[in-house]
């Protein structure tokens, strides 16, 4: 999360500062939209903006909205019809239709309601806002409402059609064990996919700052550090070092946890031996099954890399589309 991004703490910032603030949010797309659902946009009473709901094609109009609806401190939906031309234009195949909730700060989106969720997102909790787009009530629902929402970030209506739920789940996080070649090009273009890598390689020599760095590091033996590491439904594992006494007590741990992806570098050849120290070990089959490996998607991948690209894009497979 960065201040690019941070449209509900940008929108509290301003309406704290004395400034107008709206929260504009999408909560209806045609198909190849550019924001999903969810997707907020913060608006000053001076057209600041932080965030987006489209690629371009409808936040002038919004701002028009935010200003209308600093003014009266009530709640609007509004529906717009993008062309083909101006779909085009933002690099969409076709145009359709967008929906956007749009919420003045201290009018029908309470102060301290938008507070509670800066604060939350804040200590990486998961937490929602629930409003009734006909009336304009917001609740702020704690993460045991949001359990079927959490993982993938979905944001909807509930069943009767008439309460938005946005989700701010927590942070993406990655555990990498082993601090290695391959390590050194996934721990960066994970980052840029919004993750937030932690390398574990009890050989400080491998998982070093100049290897790896603004890298949280941990040189613990794997298993006591993925113990700490603690995996969610919000992770995934990667175990790279191709060394049983230290992938395999990690792995363990990583297929006891609700990580929503493990995987672990090495051959057909290789996962087979694996699979065996496990089930000796007495780790359950469908916990095994849920190894990736031979680690990541199979595009051709030779290089460390090129293998990064792979395990990247199978991590992503995983989470968008379970």
């Amino acid at each position: 999360m960065t201040a690019l991004d941070d449209a509900p703490r940008a929108a509290l910032d301003w309406h704290r500062a004395g400034q107008g603030a709206a929260l504009a949010t999408v909560i209806e797309t045609w198909g190849s939209a550019p924001r999903p659902r969810g997707s907020q946009l913060a608006i000053s009473s001076d057209a600041k903006l932080v965030g987006s709901v489209s690629g371009g094609c409808v936040e002038g109009a919004v701002v028009a909205e935010a200003l209308d609806a600093m003014g009266d401190g009530r709640h609007r939906v509004l529906e717009y019809g993008v062309s083909d031309d101006e779909a085009f234009a933002v690099g969409l195949a076709c145009g359709g239709t967008i929906r956007i909730l749009l919420e003045p700060v201290g009018g029908t989106l309470p102060e301290d309601a938008l507070a509670e969720i800066v604060a939350r997102r804040a200590r990486s909790e998961a937490v929602g806002q629930a409003v009734d787009v006909e009336s304009g009530a917001v609740r702020v629902l704690d993460a045991d409402a949001l359990t079927d929402r959490i993982r993938e970030e979905r944001s909807g209506f509930d069943p009767d059609g008439k309460v938005f739920v946005t989700v701010h789940a927590p942070p993406l996080r990655l555990a990498v064990v082993g601090g290695v070649h391959i390590a050194q090009a996934l721990v960066p273009m994970a980052r840029l996919a919004g993750y937030a890598p932690t390398v574990i390689d009890p050989r400080e020599a491998f998982a070093s700052p100049e290897r790896f760095p603004d890298t949280v590091l941990v040189h613990d033996w794997p298993d006591e550090a993925m113990e700490a590491f603690a995996p969610d439904a919000r992770c995934a594992v990667v175990l790279l070092t191709h060394d049983p006494k230290l992938d395999d007590p990690a792995l363990v741990a990583a297929l006891a946890s609700d990580a929503f992806y493990v995987g672990a570098l090495g051959s057909t050849r290789t996962h087979a031996k694996r699979v065996e120290r496990l089930r000796e070990a007495g780790v359950p089959q469908d916990q095994i099954d849920r190894i990736d490996a031979p680690i990541g998607l199979d595009i051709g991948s030779r290089t460390p890399g090129e293998i990064a690209v792979a395990v990247l894009a199978a991590m992503t497979q995983a989470l968008r589309r379970p």
